[in-house]
């Protein structure tokens, strides 16, 4: 949710207290790390003779079968298979290859009739809202991104108006390092602004609401966008040099809707190779039950097996700091990177450092661990479009004209995404996998958190270019990997994992033996052996 009304005294190091507990109002993506998983209570999804709809569709279609409704319907036989199971039932909306289903809407009556097809997962196309929100510029250096930047970075960067301070600088003077890869922004669009350049280098809108406005009426996207990489003076971004891509899928009120998200990965699926993308980050969520049903979840490993690292906000709706369940996709996936939000505390040593309390965490429906990382996500300064709802909703938070502070674990999201474009750049061979045990080999354990809020520990970019062999967390998911039998590529053998993990507790025990972390900073504070022992997770892993 959004901590608009947090406050530091100093906007560029911070003083004072660290503000209200207040816990978020929107439900955001969540970030964990995706390790041990147990199968829980969620209801099975199609064994190839046997339907699956999402229990309160059902109650929907009894309660008011008249009423039109927006759903997802996934197949056994992929886009064509959906198709034919909807033809006449209702009107299709888009085609959703990655999720190897339809966006499609119909009478709630008729979502009866469609499950007596084989084969099918039917689900809500339920609205994803954005993570959330603040900033003093303490961060960068807390998690070692200047010491990415180069002295030239400051002379090509621009000041609070906008104005270039160098008009002769030349982009690549504005950075020393190797240039990283695209960073897909999806979210509610990018303002092109100064503060990016020329690095905006493309821009498609897939948003279906009707409150959607031209460029990023929201704000939220541009925000977004300026953490990852955003040069105003003062402002600085992770990555100030990176390429952008907006993919914008969120209109002015903030909300999207599943077949939008997916869509956008679609796009960024058929552009990557084209536009060098290898990094997406999706600060936003859609509330969600076990992966096995869930289109997105479906959608973002496809992304992922492609050679796109999928970064995801862990969400805003824990309650004091206190273990709760990761209720949104993506971040409920184990193949992605799930970023919880760390408070910076009043300077830059970690010894301070606490976890923000909103930052959820805790265990998914299918018994993963999340979030994976955390970095910076509270008392974040970023340029917004002065004509963005966000400015109206919140114009106490404006600092300076363009520019707000706001909180939240969608802001913590795009710095790891920033620093994942970082580590391509120093091993653009790197896989999204070794790029994932990178980021987290190199994170930092933050002393005053003692559980498992912020994953193996807080960000830090400069260590994670410099990991040259990294481990595999997600070795042990990997092994369930086969062909995609709708298209090129691989995708994650859910049912057959299910099968294995429930008769084998230890699974996925060998991703994370001693040997393959040994020497690891946080490995005995953070991640020891009692953390995954079968008394930790299993009963709670269920849920109530």
């Amino acid at each position: 949710g959004n901590r608009g009304g947090e406050r530091r005294s100093n906007a560029l190091w911070g003083s004072g207290g660290r503000g209200g507990r207040g816990r978020g109002t929107v439900v955001t993506t969540v970030a964990f790390a995706a390790l041990f998983v147990l199968p829980l209570g969620a209801a099975a999804p199609p064994n190839g003779s046997v339907s699956y709809v999402e229990p309160g569709l059902s109650a929907k279609a009894k309660k008011n079968p008249a009423e039109k409704v927006r759903v997802i319907v996934q197949s056994k036989a992929g886009v064509a298979g959906a198709k034919a199971a909807a033809r006449g039932l209702g009107s299709v909306s888009r085609e959703l290859p990655s999720a190897s289903g339809i966006a499609l809407e119909l009478p709630a009556a008729a979502v009866e009739r469609l499950a007596k097809v084989p084969g099918l997962t039917i689900t809500p196309d339920s609205q994803v809202r954005m993570s959330s929100l603040s900033s003093d510029q303490l961060w960068p250096y807390a998690q070692n991104f200047d010491d990415l930047w180069s002295k030239e970075a400051v002379t090509c960067a621009t000041d609070l108006l906008g104005i270039q301070l160098d008009p002769d600088c030349k982009s690549s003077d504005a950075y020393e390092a190797p240039a990283p890869p695209a960073i897909a922004i999806v979210d509610s669009g990018i303002e092109q602004r100064l503060d990016f350049g020329s690095r905006v280098i493309a821009e498609v809108k897939l948003s279906s609401s009707s409150t959607e406005s031209a460029g990023d009426g929201r704000g939220h996207g541009t925000f977004v966008a300026g953490v990852a990489a955003g040069a105003a003076l003062g402002f600085a971004g992770a990555a100030p040099n990176a390429p952008l891509v907006s993919v914008d899928v969120i209109d002015d009120a903030g909300a999207a809707y599943v077949s939008d998200v997916i869509a956008g990965i679609d796009w960024i699926l058929a552009n990557k190779d084209a536009l060098n993308i290898r990094v997406a980050n999706f600060s936003l969520g859609a509330p969600a039950g076990s992966i096995r049903t869930h289109p997105l979840n479906r959608a973002v490993q496809k992304l992922w097996l492609s050679g796109v690292v999928v970064v995801a906000s862990a969400g805003n709706y824990a309650v004091d700091g206190q273990l709760g369940w990761v209720q949104t996709s993506p971040a409920n996936d184990p193949f992605v990177i799930t970023v919880g939000a760390a408070d910076m505390g009043l300077d830059v040593a970690i010894g301070d450092d606490t976890m923000a309390p909103w930052s959820v965490w805790g265990y998914t429906a299918d018994g993963f661990a999340k979030p994976d990382m955390s970095a910076s996500g509270r008392y974040m300064i970023g340029p917004v479009p002065v004509g963005s709802t966000l400015v109206a909703e919140r114009p106490g938070s404006v600092v300076a004209p363009g520019y707000m502070r706001l909180s939240g674990t969608s802001f913590a999201a795009p710095a790891v995404a920033a620093a994942a474009a970082q580590v391509l750049a120093h091993n653009p061979h790197f896989t999204p996998d070794q790029v994932k045990g990178a980021l987290m080999l190199s994170a930092r354990g933050m002393p005053l958190v003692t559980n498992r809020a912020g994953g193996v520990g807080r960000l830090d970019a400069a260590a994670a270019i410099l990991v040259s062999n990294p481990p595999n967390p997600n070795a042990g998911l990997n092994q369930f990997l086969v062909a995609d039998p709708n298209g090129a590529g691989q995708v994650f053998d859910d049912a057959a994992w299910a099968e294995y993990a429930a008769a084998n507790a230890a699974w996925n025990q060998a991703a994370w033996a001693e040997a393959a972390w040994a020497e690891a900073a946080w490995a005995e504070a953070a991640w020891a052996d009692a953390a995954w022992a079968e008394a930790a997770w299993a009963d709670g892993a269920a849920g109530e």
